[in-house]
């Protein structure tokens, strides 16, 4: 309204009496335009030198935490908040997330997995309709469910520098024998006391037919 009252050679003191508004035509008159203009805000604390520091630090170490980075800046004679860590982070695609529980593999237990995906990554969904998996799982009843956040980027949650190793023990736990397969879960088995060979083969023996048939 402003601008078409000033296009109609009205002055800018009618233009004010008759919007009851401040005169805001020096803009248009300048600019062209009634868009607002970009405004940068306020200047970000931390250089960009900062920043990629901040980033190499959590590459190399995902558990870092933020006070423990907010420390090292303020070593540096730069002090800052946790929140514009975490801003300076999330600009490089850096979140913090639970890091996730995997089980503690050695050189031979990767090399034997490869060298079964690679024998396997061909078959087709016919042949995998066929393949039953069972394996034992140790339950803990009364362990502790600590969370642990690592600094990472999308697709590296299972990078070992971002995972919790796990390993299996008795105490405060149940361990359980379960299967499936492409159709459905199969039985369940509590077993007592130590796993041995004796009680896998028992266990087999027991639930291994009858799951397939289900």
């Amino acid at each position: 309204k402003i601008v078409d009252l000033h296009k109609s050679s009205s002055s800018l003191g009618a233009i004010s009496k008759c919007l009851k508004a401040p005169q805001y035509i020096n803009k248009y008159k300048h600019h062209e335009t009634t868009i607002p203009s970009y405004r940068s805000g306020r200047r970000c604390v931390l250089s960009p030198r900062d920043g990629r520091t901040l980033v190499q630090k959590v590459q190399i170490n995902p558990r870092t935490t933020e006070k423990e980075l907010v420390k090292m800046l303020e070593e540096t004679g730069t002090k800052v908040s946790t929140s514009t860590v975490n801003r300076v982070l999330y600009r490089h695609i850096l979140k913090g997330l639970s890091a996730r529980k995997k089980p503690l593999l050695q050189i031979r237990h990767k090399k034997a997995r490869l060298r079964f995906a690679t024998a396997h990554g061909y078959k087709d969904r016919t042949f995998w309709r066929n393949v039953l998996w069972s394996d034992e799982t140790n339950i803990e009843l009364f362990g502790h469910n600590d969370h642990c956040y690592v600094w990472r980027n999308k697709g590296e949650a299972c990078n070992p520098k971002n995972t919790i190793p796990t390993m299996k023990h008795l105490g405060g736990s149940i361990m359980l024998w379960g299967c499936f397969a492409a159709g459905g879960t199969g039985a369940l088995h509590k077993i007592d006391g130590i796993l041995r060979m004796e009680i896998d083969v028992d266990i087999l023996k027991q639930h291994l037919k009858t799951s397939v048939r289900k």
